[in-house]
């Protein structure tokens, strides 16, 4: 009987030192089945890499020139939506993991921890499902039991927020985890509109980041928490 063929799992590795992409693609390749099919330096030389190679897996620096992790995660989305993404990162902040999420990322990796977790968030995007870094995990797991639970807000009502109708739009779409582009692209106006339209809901609102929007859409009903 002829053996049965099984198709490698191919992944891009896209940081922009030569050191670190060493390092995954020894780590990776270790693993029977796992196959590194490309590399990438830049946030604009991984965005392209996707596109000509369409890799099952994306693991993703989350600074890298050019463009940012989140910008490369959302134009993936929709270049390549067979594409997992796994986002490699220094940074250790729960507002950080939930933007990563809602830009379209499966997993979200501490460099720190990825000799010992980034095999099994591989399996998990094997899987299409998602992972946490441990210790992220952990943080996020105890403050949702220790802290109590935050005073309940009121409703925000649309009609008492000092925003026009475009500009609640505008908040829904970004919230949504689209990019200016792909805003723009849905209002039918210019990307330079639409910065001009965040810049002053981010001035009436007094939202210093944009978690802050976010968390505004989600109280003001305008997307799920």
């Amino acid at each position: 009987m002829a053996a049965k063929h099984t198709t490698a799992y191919r992944v891009l590795i896209a940081d922009d030192h030569a050191v670190v992409r060493h390092g995954l693609r020894s780590l990776l390749t270790s693993q029977p089945g796992i196959e590194v099919c490309s590399e990438a330096a830049s946030g604009e030389e991984a965005v392209e890499r996707v596109k000509k190679d369409k890799p099952d897996l994306l693991v993703l620096d989350l600074t890298m020139p050019e463009m940012n992790g989140l910008e490369v995660a959302r134009v993936v989305r929709e270049e390549s939506p067979d594409t997992d993404i796994l986002v490699l990162t220094v940074h250790f902040s729960e507002e950080i993991a939930r933007e990563i999420l809602r830009c379209g990322a499966l997993g979200y990796i501490l460099k720190s921890d990825a000799d010992t977790e980034l095999l099994a968030a591989v399996d998990h995007a094997r899987h299409r499902e998602p992972f946490f870094t441990g210790r992220l995990a952990l943080s996020m797991a105890e403050n949702f039991m220790r802290e109590p639970p935050e005073p309940e807000q009121p409703e925000l009502k649309l009609e008492e927020i000092p925003l026009t109708n475009r500009e609640l739009q505008v908040i829904k779409l970004l919230a949504s985890g689209k990019s200016n582009k792909q805003v723009a692209g849905a209002l039918s106006v210019s990307t330079r509109t639409v910065e001009s339209h965040r810049n002053h809901i981010m001035r009436k609102m007094n939202f210093t980041s944009f978690s802050d929007l976010i968390r505004f859409a989600v109280r003001a009903k305008l997307i799920g928490p």
